[in-house]
């Protein structure tokens, strides 16, 4: 368990780090950097970035191809942060449903963008074809669910602590990728549960992805089929998923 326990460490410094930098920069001015919650209080954005950055080398480190799916996730997530920001619409259906119309809103360039960087890093993590799809199901299936459930302060840096402990059990890169992903979390948590930042689509659909990729680098054929049937099923009850994430712990 040293090598988690190092990744963990790594992954929540460098968040912290990287999400001071930003605060003391604020590239493009401070008023970029803030946003209003659910509560119409003002947060900042920087753990966001901050967290995505950090999975994205930690990951990387552990696995390229994985570093690199977690990385296009957060960077698709923060162009739907940006360009989304005043879009009402959210669901693949409303998405997909724009996309007939001819608009190719934030969202569909998110949902593409992450479905194609789970399934390149699915192709080389695996080696089987129908490993190398239901891996890329998993990634791209876990960045939508951390996302879907990030309706609240703390639910979605919490569901990834949670989901990603069990990995921890085994031993090999799943459980170093699992690590990164909790530690970004956890240096995220108590100020997302204060209401002082908000994640955004950025962190989220990066950690998400960490947690697909730590799911697919410990897991073999029976372990995709059942995780790929999740996320599939989060996707398609995808607002009774965040509704029940905006009544946990009430």
């Amino acid at each position: 368990m040293i090598k988690p326990a190092v990744s963990f460490g790594l992954s929540a410094a460098l968040t912290r780090v990287a999400a001071g930098a930003l605060r003391a920069k604020a590239p493009g001015g401070r008023d970029r950097w803030e946003r209003k919650n659910h509560a119409g209080r003002s947060v900042e954005l920087y753990a966001g970035p901050a967290s995505a950055l950090a999975v994205a080398v930690g990951a990387g480190r552990v696995s390229p191809a994985a570093g690199v799916a977690v990385a296009v996730a957060g960077i698709c997530g923060a162009y739907d942060d940006v360009a989304g920001a005043g879009d009402p619409r959210s669901g693949f259906r409303a998405h997909l449903g724009a996309l007939r119309g001819g608009e190719v809103t934030s969202g569909a360039v998110k949902l593409f963008g992450i479905s194609a960087a789970g399934l390149l890093a699915g192709a080389f993590l695996k080696e089987r074809p129908l490993d190398k799809l239901l891996a890329g199901v998993v990634i791209a299936g876990a960045a939508h669910f951390v996302n879907l459930v990030d309706v609240r302060p703390g639910r979605a840096a919490a569901t990834v602590l949670a989901l990603g402990a069990p990995g921890l059990l085994r031993r090999g890169p799943g459980a170093e990728v699992a690590a990164t992903a909790m530690g970004a979390a956890a240096a995220v948590l108590p100020d997302d549960l204060g209401e002082r930042v908000m994640i955004g689509d950025t962190g989220a659909h990066a950690l998400g992805a960490a947690l697909g990729a730590a799911v697919v680098a410990g897991n073999r054929r029976a372990g995709l089929v059942a995780h790929a049937a999740a996320v599939v099923a989060a996707a398609v009850y995808g607002d009774q998923v965040s509704e029940a994430a905006r009544g946990a712990g009430r």
